[in-house]
């Protein structure tokens, strides 16, 4: 290329030679944040309608701009915009696009402004969007599950299997039940990505590169129009702030931790040594090899993927922690990460709401596992303390029950019938569904409690939705 023909970067005038093409080809980030053109030009439209009400810019001139910018935006929707070869990140692309546009007028849509704080404010409207609609994807897989959990309280007996801990036989609980744990925990998220999305409405557009500006700037009049609840306090804090999106990293890491154990539990619960449910074809993929194979990928990956997210908060994380003030061309990795991991929880919670929402339960293999004998032991023990034994004397009493019928082969039902403590009383508690039903406390895994727990999630998921509004 001619050098009449180099293309102008925006700080040309204070060098003499052109940028070195493997200076542009590492530095550029138009490979990426390509996708922040809708939040940049609304943040150009509140810059320039800012600087014509507070007088730096004459009505024309900011009529020019606007009209420019609509013409812009019409490209993009079209997908009839061009990039030039010196558009270095898309801040750039559309600058020069508006200035090619409006002439004249398009060169001054970056008066008062720095692209340090145009990013910042870009970067927040995008977030802001996206992580609302992942928030409420997560609010419908909520959804999901409450779905499933009443269907299986639906059923006469109720869906009941094991719980576990340490992954070995512990409790009998309601599959409702099991669901809806898991659907707390995703409440939990969308609750944390609510509290961010607070903490990061600020806007920091009228901070300029670090230190704000000469001219008559109204940095709330800019956060107003573009629906910020508050401006910026501090210049320097406005363009090196990342909080949020370190914030929003973490919150999608601890998603993809819930995911993760949905999908371990569903590779168990699928497996012929389970044999708790089968997966709906459509969510689920075969073998190149065996004919017979029907595998959980989805489950799998919602799993596998959980160390990416975890690696992006903990990659720009480890790029925050040495920044001096203000800003650093290091900011620019924030972006990757956050766009990755967006895309990454989008895409595994809208395929396991359809994995969960196909799946089919196996109650009797369920219930096998629910009734078994050894499951009983608590309830035997909090039998004994009803009546006045204290809890480590039935405890140990228990136990050594427990021990003698694995020792003799023998049914634990057998010996608690003879034994002088428990009798035939004792006994009922290893009929079907009989230790599962004395789970009363709130919150337990008992069916009695489980119409009052199915209505304090409908509220908290009624609340996550008005929140989210």
């Amino acid at each position: 290329m001619a050098a009449d023909e180099t293309p102008r970067t925006l700080w040309h005038g204070r060098f003499d030679d052109a940028p070195a093409e493997a200076l542009m080809r590492f530095t550029a980030s138009i490979g990426f944040d390509a996708r922040l053109w809708a939040d940049d030009i609304e943040g150009s439209r509140a810059h320039v309608t800012m600087l014509g009400d507070s007088g730096i810019l004459p009505p024309a001139d900011v009529a020019a701009i606007l009209g420019a910018l609509e013409v812009v935006s019409a490209e993009f929707e079209s997908a009839a915009f061009v990039f030039d070869a010196g558009d270095e990140d898309i801040h750039t692309a559309i600058e020069r696009r508006v200035t090619e546009i409006a002439g004249a007028p398009g060169a001054r849509i970056h008066t008062g402004r720095s692209r340090n704080d145009q990013v910042a404010t870009a970067l927040r409207l995008w977030s802001r969007r996206e992580m609302r609609n992942l928030a409420a994807a997560i609010v419908s897989l909520v959804e999901v599950l409450e779905t499933r959990a009443a269907g299986a309280d639906a059923t006469e007996p109720p869906v009941r299997l094991a719980g576990y801990t340490h992954l070995q036989h512990a409790q009998p609980v309601l599959l409702s039940h099991h669901l809806r744990a898991h659907a707390w925990g995703l409440l939990r998220d969308v609750d944390r990505i609510t509290d961010a999305l607070g903490r990061a409405d600020v806007s920091p557009l009228g901070a300029g590169a670090l230190a704000g500006s000469s001219l008559p700037l109204d940095p709330g009049r800019s956060a107003d129009l573009l629906g910020f609840g508050a401006h910026f306090a501090n210049s320097l804090d406005a363009v090196s702030d990342r909080d949020f999106v370190a914030e929003y990293l973490f919150d999608l890491a601890m998603v993809g931790v819930h995911l993760s154990r949905i999908g371990e539990e569903w590779v168990l619960w699928t497996s012929a040594e389970f044999g708790f449910a089968t997966l709906d074809d459509s969510h689920a993929t075969g073998s190149s090899m065996m004919p017979q194979k029907k595998n959980p990928d989805i489950a799998e990956l919602a799993r596998g993927k959980t160390g990416r997210l975890i690696g992006n908060l903990t990659g720009l994380l480890v790029v925050l922690k040495g920044l001096p003030l203000a800003y650093n061309r290091d900011l620019q990795e924030d972006k990757e990460a956050l766009f990755d991991s967006v895309d990454q929880v989008g895409l595994a919670v809208r395929a396991l709401s359809g994995m969960i929402a196909g799946t089919t339960f196996h109650p009797a293999a369920m219930a096998a596992t629910a009734d078994a004998e050894a499951l009983v032991a608590t309830d035997l023990a909090e039998f004994l303390v009803s009546g006045g034994t204290p809890f480590r004397e039935a405890h140990a009493i228990v136990g050594a029950l427990v021990r003698e019928a694995l020792a003799t082969d023998r049914h634990l039902v057998d010996l608690v019938r003879v034994h002088p403590s428990f009798g035939d009383e004792g006994a009922v508690l290893f009929e079907p569904g009989a230790a599962l039903a004395r789970r009363r406390t709130p919150g337990a895994s008992g069916p009695d409690v489980a119409v009052a727990q199915a209505s304090r999630l409908a509220g908290a998921i009624t609340e996550a939705k008005r929140r989210l509004e």
